[in-house]
């Protein structure tokens, strides 16, 4: 039935996005559980391994370099040895950091995972703990953000906002990137993550099914409910193309053409961890509208690109190799 999404995987290489959001390093120890500890009721971890993966904003860049893609950065870092590392993450990934702003009174957001291995596939997280301000950029950043990507609009096939309530997605900030966009007549897309007006007149929008739950007032179970809800969004909020609202394991329903439609998932039995399925959903959408693919099938190649994700530990990006055997498997 969905056979012919394969063929526009290779179109989702090739595009120019700009991505502006809450850059953040998920950093993840990882210790083995040796015995209980005498001074509280927890067990002593062995330290094992630490990594550092690319989060927050910086996971929807990602997910557009591994799909083949030019994925430019802009966000904000401290000047701390934090925020080096990120940018060290972000270069490895192939994406361009020329945007990502360094601040001397703000730190690097930092996500650390304390993870125990034991007897499983994957270690199990204990806890974790945020380094981060969710203060709002001054108006010197947002010029300084507001100029970059002046100069570079007119090179991009896209503009991605992903907010994750740092700070740096304003209101004022949304405006004139929203202006922009109109202006130069570039796809704008956004991860709203609760935020609903401040994203008011974009292209697209994405939200998860408790946001969209939130923000309307009303419970969402059935599909009608939500064809209801996805079309809600749409009008209120004044999109120009779709607004989307994720399921889970449910897949996920979309307004556009002044009609509700419901994109399945395809069935996965080995769910461990969600982190960033939603980055991968937004990245791929993003990137297919950016290539004329349509609404639909565009939610379509981003409920498999995320089946993908929940089987892995953290922040994980599908290849286009991955993206195709998966669809393969799933039409077995």
């Amino acid at each position: 039935m969905y056979s012919h999404l394969k063929t526009y995987v290779p179109q989702l290489a090739g595009k120019t996005v700009l991505v502006v959001g809450d850059v953040i390093l998920d950093e993840y120890i990882v210790g083995k559980a040796t015995r209980m500890s005498r001074e509280a009721p927890v067990p002593v971890l062995e330290l094992e391994s630490r990594r550092y993966i690319a989060g927050g904003a910086a996971n929807p860049a990602a997910n557009i370099a591994t799909l083949g893609s030019q994925a430019i950065q802009v966000g904000l870092i401290g000047a701390d040895e934090p925020g080096k590392r990120l940018m060290r993450v972000l270069q490895s990934r192939g994406i361009d950091s020329t945007g990502v702003i360094a601040c001397h009174d703000r730190p690097t957001t930092v996500k650390t995972r304390i993870l125990a291995q034991m007897d499983m596939r994957f270690p199990q997280q204990v806890t974790r703990i945020d380094t981060l301000s969710r203060q709002a950029i001054d108006h010197a950043a947002e010029a300084q953000i507001i100029d970059f990507v002046t100069a570079q609009i007119s090179g991009v096939n896209a503009i991605l906002l992903s907010h994750y309530h740092g700070g740096l997605l304003t209101p004022s900030l949304v405006r004139k990137i929203r202006g922009l966009c109109q202006r130069f007549q570039v796809l704008l897309t956004a991860d709203v993550q609760g935020h609903f007006d401040r994203f008011a007149g974009l292209d697209v929008i994405k939200c998860n099914a408790a946001d969209a739950q939130s923000y309307l007032g009303c419970q969402l179970e059935s599909d009608e409910d939500f064809n209801r809800a996805a079309m809600q969004l749409h009008a209120r909020l004044d999109i120009k193309k779709a607004a989307i609202i994720t399921r889970g394991n449910h897949g996920a329903t979309l307004a556009a053409n002044h009609a509700a439609h419901y994109c399945p998932a395809p069935a996965v039995s080995d769910v461990f961890d969600t982190v960033g399925a939603g980055d991968t959903a937004i990245a791929l959408i993003t990137l297919a509208l950016a290539g004329h693919i349509k609404a639909q099938d565009a939610v379509m190649l981003a409920n498999y690109a995320s089946g993908i994700v929940v089987r892995h530990l953290g922040n994980y990006t599908p290849s286009p190799a991955e993206l195709l055997a998966s669809m393969d498997e799933h039409a077995e």
